[in-house]
């Protein structure tokens, strides 16, 4: 259990604090809430392309990186569709140069044309490189498009187009920034041998000054569930084929998310898992099979893909796909496998409080999501789900009548 304490600037600034005195390390991160889902249909890829600019250099420390090195610390970031992440990671010694450059770069980014189109050409790579580039690497693109067709869910975060990158200007990205990047639409949280209230004061000092924005109040769409099968084929130039099915599920606050997580674990988790366990090992069937679950905060997906082998077919892996489903749907697991997926489950969130970043990032998400006392009701939350439960969400989510598949023939 994780024990923090929890400000607000009076700015609207929201700043967390946890002490972890194991460690010589102070973790710093900032979460704002802006993801593609925030974006113009027609200028997407702009919170992705603005992970980039955040490490473009802000007026007072142009070189982001270098300082960050030099203070021994280490620095990502990561976009999704609700929320745009960065973090780094330093000796406790320097915890002010973190906060120091995460306050500079809130209130003086650096957004000139110079800086643009160095990160522009760097996204356009990334885009090349992982959707077009790679194969079956537009799977998202389609899969977006086909579960959310009148919703802002409806593009993957690096964007539905490359020509929206590629023609992205100053005055378009600054606009973006002024928007989402200013106190109010953003939360800090710091992990390491800290004092609260040293690091509440020290927050003040770098972040107390900069002046916050009027809040959007954009209202997103109700997602459409349209309870209907629809299957797209592209021919391609992949080397196998492969297939993705896809269905609604519930959204990441959902008291039945965690049903869904252990479900999809009991799925394709491993070796043990019933998908491998049928139609990789027993059946020979799939030389690849998965199954995981989008998170997104509205209304999010289950989604199944594999490959078939060369002897087998897309057609024949799905129909034995839904003969498991259909089983999983009608009968309870076993109370020994779903507390197999559990166990995992949990482990893997006990590790996960062993790791200053780790706990700032979760920290920050659960504030997110609408209270970050929810941090400490996720081991309870997977220990209680029943095996009627994924019986129950697996018959409400898992029908072929409601699939949305994608398959790639190679060309």
């Amino acid at each position: 259990m994780l024990d923090f304490q929890k400000t607000t600037l009076s700015n609207g600034l929201r700043v967390i604090v946890e002490r972890d005195q194991n460690t010589s390390l102070v973790a710093i991160n900032t979460l704002y809430n802006v993801g593609s889902k925030n974006e113009d249909p027609d200028k997407t890829g702009f919170a992705h392309l603005f992970e980039h600019l955040m490490f473009g250099g802000s007026h007072n420390a142009p070189n982001y990186d270098h300082i960050i090195q030099n203070a021994s610390g280490e620095s990502n970031a990561f976009t999704n569709t609700d929320f745009t992440n960065y973090y780094c990671i330093l000796p406790i010694e320097n915890i002010e140069t973190g906060l120091w450059l995460e306050a500079d770069r809130m209130a003086n980014l650096i957004i000139d044309s110079r800086v643009l189109e160095i990160q522009k050409k760097v996204v356009i790579e990334e885009f090349k490189e992982v959707c077009i580039n790679k194969p079956y690497g537009d799977s998202w693109h389609h899969i977006s498009e086909m579960a959310y067709p009148h919703h802002p869910y409806g593009w993957p975060t690096i964007g539905k187009e490359l020509g929206h990158i590629q023609n992205a200007n100053v005055r378009d990205v600054s606009r973006f920034h002024k928007t989402y990047y200013h106190p109010a639409n953003a939360i800090l949280t710091i992990s390491g041998p800290i004092d609260p209230e040293e690091v509440f004061a020290l927050c003040d000092k770098w972040f107390g000054q900069i002046k916050s924005r009027s809040q959007s109040s954009f209202q997103f769409p109700e997602i459409q569930n349209d309870l209907h099968q629809v299957n797209k084929f592209v021919n391609s130039n992949v080397p196998v084929p492969q297939f993705m099915a896809a269905f609604h599920m519930v959204g990441r606050e959902h008291p039945d998310y965690h049903a869904c997580d252990l479900l999809s674990d009991i799925l394709a988790n491993g070796k043990s898992s019933r998908l491998y366990q049928s139609l990789v090992r027993d059946e020979e069937m799939a030389s690849y099979i998965d199954c995981y679950l989008s998170g997104t905060a509205h209304t999010g997906l289950i989604v199944i893909e594999g490959r078939p082998a060369s002897h087998s077919s897309i057609g024949k892996n799905k129909e034995r796909l839904y003969e498991i489903l259909n089983e999983l749907s009608s009968v309870p697991p076993e109370p020994r496998e779903l507390q197999k997926v559990k166990n995992k489950a949990i482990t893997g969130l006990a590790l996960n409080e062993l790791n200053v970043i780790n706990k700032a990032i979760s920290l920050a998400y659960f504030e997110w999501l609408g209270n970050v006392e929810l941090i400490n009701e996720e081991m309870r939350n997977y220990g209680s789900v029943q095996p009627e439960d994924i019986c129950r969400v697996a018959d409400a989510f898992l029908n072929k009548e409601t699939e949305m598949g994608l398959s790639y023939i190679p060309s």
